[in-house]
């Protein structure tokens, strides 16, 4: 069993853990909130994960999700649920949309660091949580309003709970660990579906079975906390398949089942795509990975017995890994279930190197630090790939085509770009000064820094990474449009659109991931319908808004000296036209 880490002060007292994760709520709060409501929604997911809660606050309905007014049943509603609850207290905005995926990464941060301190000292619980608050991947994705968030900590929190349960004598701490980490499967499950209780179960299956753990398994308090899962997983599974008679096979079978063993969600990938999302989002950590994972394993096989806790840790990682690795539909976030574990791998090996004292050796006039290979290595890596992705940065912007196509993207995104760029280069340089010249400390604390001066620069960027949306046209369309007007979306449904206009559309000649095949009510609305019906409808009297790409229109529809319309508004990729002026 691992032991606690030396501490860095050890003659002071450490202090209360409520101290520490109140810092570390304001330090990463402060960094995550960092103009988080400054730039509009991009389509299709942030405008998917906005509008869905918005419906259910206009309908009321809290059971079925619904996507343009049609029954919607890919994922599970905690989230949904989440999120209408913020857009009702701070109203229908970016911020309220964006905040649900924020505060589950900070939550994510605060448990990593509570596990990382009870495993292995208040030091690594430290390390282990500004590791993962300044990992590339789990900033991005907790910025964006994804289910990947939601069920990456809550199955983190089931899985730190269990770890911590079975180290725990039976008793009140054992009993509470263990409901936490039945009632975070039940969450986790209704954050995104099966994979909430049957990857976590396998994870903690696996473990003790191949390191013969089950003495420490009694007690599991497994009658309540089978009570406490059903209670709360339940539920909503029950209300949405009497609801909807389609939901059983369109949310097990297809969602789960068909998705992962065929290509009908069309997002394959090889079998190695997720050891680039990995190595490429754990930066500036990444050549930390491999010292943290030796040392945990330290002894291999023959002292599993001992290092049991940190093949609980290793065993998460690797089983997350191949069960997505296998996948027939691959997309970066969903590897971010194991970067808490990985976090704290690497907390449990930074604590005491950080403790350990450097020693000095000549060096001309001044006195330079000899550091482990280890720390060393990792120094040097994040030097390299800050240099590359600063050279990345700067090709991009200044080389439009390259990486770039869109010409004024790049010019948009010039300043911060170089801005990032430098970030970036003098970080990679300073932060192995620093542990020449001042020590491991110091240099970590560079690395930190360095990570959060370029995220914050990185939302100087954001509204220009972003795909142009239809925002600037909702607003022609609530400030023009009367009631009986109708609107439409031409060839193509604009997610973000039905979020700003607060207003269900029609759409022509679409269909896309509106689930039409399973609700017969929105079928047999009429607002769904081909170009011939759209061209009837466009010539009758009542006055009609459509909103289209430019690509669809341009040269095809606008071209066709019989169709008569009206420009009223353009954005970059969109138009807004009338039948009417």
């Amino acid at each position: 069993m691992s032991e606690p880490m030396p501490h860095l002060f050890p003659d002071r007292t450490p202090p209360p853990p409520w101290r520490d994760a109140l810092l570390l709520l304001l330090a990463f709060g402060a960094l995550y909130f960092f103009r988080l409501g400054s730039y509009p929604l991009s389509n299709p997911d942030e405008g998917r994960y906005a509008e869905i809660p918005r419906e259910m606050l206009a309908t009321g309905d809290w059971v079925t999700p619904r996507l343009n007014g049609v029954n919607y049943f890919e994922k599970p509603p905690l989230v949904y649920w989440a999120t209408a609850v913020m857009e009702k207290i701070f109203g229908q905005n970016e911020w309220a949309v964006r905040a649900v995926p924020v505060l589950f990464a900070l939550w994510g941060v605060l448990i990593t660091y509570a596990a990382g301190r009870r495993l292995h000292g208040r030091e690594a619980g430290l390390l282990a949580a500004i590791v993962l608050g300044t990992s590339l991947l789990w900033f991005v994705v907790g910025h964006i309003p994804l289910l990947d968030t939601a069920v990456s900590v809550l199955m983190a929190q089931a899985l730190f709970a269990f770890l911590l349960g079975v180290r725990e004598p039976a008793g009140a701490t054992r009993r509470g660990l263990f409901y936490a980490l039945y009632g975070s499967m039940a969450l986790a499950t209704l954050a995104k579906g099966l994979i909430g209780f049957l990857v976590t179960g396998a994870v903690m299956f696996l473990w003790l079975l191949a390191f013969n753990q089950w003495r420490r398994l009694r007690p599991f308090y497994l009658p309540t906390g089978a009570l406490l899962f059903l209670a709360l997983a339940v539920p909503w599974h029950v209300l949405a398949a009497l609801h909807n008679e389609t939901w059983v096979h369109r949310y097990f079978v297809f969602e789960h089942f068909e998705r992962f063993l065929t290509s009908a969600a069309s997002r394959p990938g090889p079998v190695h795509y997720f050891v680039w999302i990995v190595l490429g989002g754990m930066i500036p950590w990444t050549g930390f990975l491999w010292p943290a994972v030796r040392e945990a394993l330290r002894g291999g096989w023959s002292r599993r017995k001992e290092n049991a806790d940190a093949w609980f840790l290793v065993t998460w990682v690797a089983f997350v890994f191949f069960f997505f690795s296998v996948s027939s539909s691959k997309l970066p976030p969903y590897i971010l279930p194991i970067f808490p574990a990985l976090a704290v791998l690497i907390g449990a090996w930074l604590a005491p190197v950080l403790a350990e004292k450097s020693v000095a050796r000549p060096l001309g006039r001044l006195g330079a630090l000899s550091l482990p290979n280890g720390l060393r290595g990792g120094l040097n890596a994040f030097t390299f790939i800050n240099g590359l992705l600063a050279a990345a940065l700067l090709a991009a912007v200044f080389k439009p085509g390259l990486i770039i196509r869109d010409l004024d993207q790049a010019a948009a995104l010039r300043a911060p770009a170089v801005v990032m760029a430098v970030i970036l280069l003098v970080g990679g340089v300073l932060a192995p000064w620093l542990a020449r010249m001042r020590g491991a400390r110091p240099a970590i604390g560079g690395v930190a820094i360095t990570m959060a001066l370029f995220f914050a620069a990185l939302q100087f960027a954001a509204p220009d990474i972003n795909k142009p949306g239809t925002k600037s046209l909702a607003a022609v369309v609530n400030e023009r449009a009367r009631p009986g007007d109708r609107v439409l979306h031409y060839r193509e449904f604009f997610h973000d659109f039905t979020f700003y206009a607060a207003r269900l559309v029609d759409v022509v000649a679409y269909k896309g991931e509106l689930e039409l095949e399973e609700d017969a009510a929105a079928r047999a609305s009429g607002r769904f319908f081909e170009e011939p019906k759209f061209r009837e409808l466009w010539a009758q009297p009542g006055r009609i808004f459509a909103v289209a790409r430019k690509k669809d229109v341009n040269g095809k529809l606008f071209a066709d000296p019989a169709f008569r319309y009206h420009l009223l508004a353009e954005s970059p990729d969109h138009c807004l036209f009338s039948n009417q002026p």
